[in-house]
């Protein structure tokens, strides 16, 4: 037992030894470490970064809650150019927040029916100069700001296109057509684990070809592998889902009700709740159960992808790749021998869109 106590003892002393002279090293490692130069951080580039001050900016052509989108040409082609303001301290946080989710999924998107984002910056935001209607340039200050490019879609929102076409109305083909735009591009972005959480037709842009392409993915985001992680209120009223306005957990679906939506505007050419009732002033209650009216000249096999889509309960709303092939199983000349369309909901179309 004494041998054995004796033993204890000086593998300790040398375990006290080692570990002094462990410590004498890293003092004298860290005071060489001191005084040499500091090194110089190198920030890294992100991918998607572009220099601003290749962009020529030609006219305003769009305002919303945080910026101004302007036409301009970037590298020899024409670009939409979205600058977000952060001149107001108060909402700079809220501004920084929605260019980084924006920029970082919408870059990596890869679709006919969604608009390409071409890149972004934080810095070097060119000042831009526009006339006003006295005819005087008057400069806005853009330094202090972040810049996002993307493709130019030259035929503008198709909620605009819908209003143009609000008496003649839109033939059934042609109907068709955009609202199978709207689901592929949609069911892209679900593939990718993607929820827009604000599709309505005034982010839904036509091409020279009539293609629909997506834009606005500032309140976009990956969703969540649990539902209860996705909560609060972002989208649009008249497209908000139920269970969103309610504040209650929610998944891609939502983005299936808002196209329910947008397939009754693009049928009817009208918009789906004109009165405009404020957020604060309307019931979840009362909304859950409200709908726009389906007009009787709908083809039921429409109607019925409408309805849908727009169900009050998430689970029972198809995936959108199940939206794209009931609108492809669509047979319009089947329909006309069904029914004869009169007045303004057409089965025989005119060219074009």
């Amino acid at each position: 037992m004494a041998k054995t106590r004796i033993r204890a003892e000086i593998d300790l002393r040398r375990m006290d030894e080692q570990l002094e002279r462990h410590l004498d090293r890293v003092f004298n490692n860290h005071k060489c470490c001191e005084s040499e130069e500091p090194k110089v951080q190198v920030i890294k580039k992100e991918e998607w970064e572009l220099d601003c001050q290749k962009i020529k900016v030609k006219n305003l052509i769009g305002q919303g809650a945080y910026g101004s989108v302007y036409k301009g040409v970037y590298n020899g082609k024409e670009v939409a150019v979205k600058i977000l303001d952060l001149r107001d301290e108060d909402r700079r946080a809220i501004v920084t927040k929605a260019f980084t989710q924006e920029v970082s999924i919408w870059y990596n998107l890869s679709h006919p029916n969604i608009a390409k984002l071409i890149g972004a910056s934080k810095n070097n935001v060119p000042e831009i100069k526009l006339k006003s209607e006295n005819s005087q340039c008057r400069p806005r200050p853009t330094k202090d700001g972040y810049c996002i490019v993307v493709e130019f879609v030259p035929r503008g929102t198709l909620k605009s296109y819908l209003i143009k076409n609000h008496i003649k109305k839109l033939p059934l083909h042609t109907v068709i057509k955009l609202a199978l735009d709207v689901a592929k591009g949609l069911s892209y972005l679900h593939s990718q684990k993607i929820v827009h959480r604000d599709v309505k037709t005034e982010n839904l842009l036509l091409d020279n070809e009539g293609r629909v392409k997506i834009i606005d993915f500032g309140v976009s985001r990956v969703e969540a592998s649990c539902p209860i992680d996705m909560t609060g209120q972002n989208g649009t009223m008249g497209y908000m889902a139920p269970e969103v306005l309610a504040c209650l957990p929610y998944d891609h679906k939502c983005d299936v009700y808002s196209f329910g939506i947008c397939l009754w505007e693009i049928y009817s050419c009208s918009m789906p709740y004109p009165e405009q009732i404020p957020l604060s002033k309307t019931s979840p209650d009362v909304y859950k159960s409200r709908r726009p009216e389906i007009p009787k000249s709908c083809p039921s096999v429409l109607a019925d992808i409408m309805k849908k889509c727009w169900d009050a309960n998430p689970k029972r709303r198809p995936e959108m790749h199940e939206v794209v092939m009931m609108l492809e199983a669509i047979d319009i000349s089947e329909l006309a021998t069904e029914n004869q369309f009169q007045g303004c909901f057409c089965l025989i179309g005119r060219k074009g869109l």
